[in-house]
């Protein structure tokens, strides 16, 4: 880690003033250098106190340390801190040949992007976003249901740390209190030669601890933290894969289900430009929704295909 990483690590680790001296012994560094440090991550938008005699506090803030989730996860981390979009990054990275299990990262985006290409909120501070390349090489029908795998990750990762109960809304959303605090996005890329899905790609768009959204959107959107947060941003983004990459899937799918605000209730979509009704009855394990329409018909519904328009 950076020298300003290491302080920060320190600092996050108590409530309480760290003397300087301490720190100079902890990393074999100068003075000088510490307080170089702690004006880039004043720079970084982390609040620190300083006091004579007593050192430094940690007041606000939080910074994302690629090394540190690397250590705590099975993934690599690559940091973008000028990031137009993870899945831009990503994809850039996979044809430049990066290895697969890359773990694309930023904290704010100026050009992020939903499903059927839709713009979403970015603040600078207070979220992150990130888009994992995975190599199945495998068959389309074969291919796991990435989206639903993402979802239950990110529940469990958020229960493991906190304790706090999150939603997912069919097919890709996650919801605290009623409100959005997460999305996803999963792409493939498919060889025309083979056949076979050689790549996929998971975005993943995160309201961690944001007080402030724009007026059309603050009825809908929310944020995991309202208050100061009991986790990092580093811890939750090193959960989420652990999860994803060291549960059984079928435990991720029973927890999609488990926490879906759909299944049971009646649900309305648009499809082929008609406006349909019905009770949401199951989900697959490849993330189709089985909907029972108001004439006793039951249809499944394929999530790139239509968008939930109530439930």
């Amino acid at each position: 880690m950076k020298t300003y990483e290491k302080i920060f690590d320190i600092l996050s680790q108590t409530d309480d003033y760290v003397n300087g001296e301490k720190i100079a012994q902890e990393l074999g560094i100068s003075r000088t250098s510490i307080w170089k440090a702690i004006q880039k991550l004043e720079k970084e938008g982390i609040q620190i106190e300083s006091v004579k005699n007593r050192g430094y506090r940690l007041t606000a803030g939080d910074l994302l340390i690629p090394n540190w989730i690397e250590e705590h996860s099975p993934v690599q981390v690559s940091f973008n801190p000028d990031c137009q979009s993870t899945q831009m990054d990503a994809k850039a990275g996979m044809e430049a040949g990066y290895p697969a299990d890359t773990l694309y990262l930023a904290a704010a985006q100026s050009a992020g992007r939903g499903r059927f290409g839709r713009a979403f909120f970015c603040p600078n501070q207070g979220g992150f976003y990130m888009s994992l390349h995975l190599k199945p090489n495998l068959p389309f029908d074969q291919l796991p249901s990435y989206t639903i795998l993402t979802a239950g990750a990110i529940y469990k990762a958020v229960k493991n740390l906190t304790l706090m109960e999150v939603d997912i809304k069919w097919v890709n959303d996650i919801y605290y209190r009623n409100k959005k605090i997460s999305g996803i996005l999963t792409e493939a890329t498919t060889s025309i030669e083979t056949g076979l899905v050689t790549d996929v790609i998971i975005g993943v768009g995160f309201n961690f601890f944001i007080r402030d959204f724009p007026a059309e959107i603050k009825e809908k959107a929310g944020s995991l933290f309202e208050e100061k947060p009991a986790i990092s941003r580093n811890e939750l983004i090193a959960e989420i894969w652990k999860c994803f990459y060291e549960s059984d899937p079928e435990e991720l799918i029973y927890l999609y289900k488990q926490r879906s605000l759909v299944l049971g209730r009646q649900v309305t979509f648009s499809q082929k430009g008609m406006d349909f009704q019905g009770l949401a009855k199951d989900i697959s394990d490849s993330g189709q929704l089985l909907v029972q329409l108001t004439d006793g018909q039951e249809i499944w519904l394929n999530s790139g295909e239509v968008s939930l328009t109530s439930w």
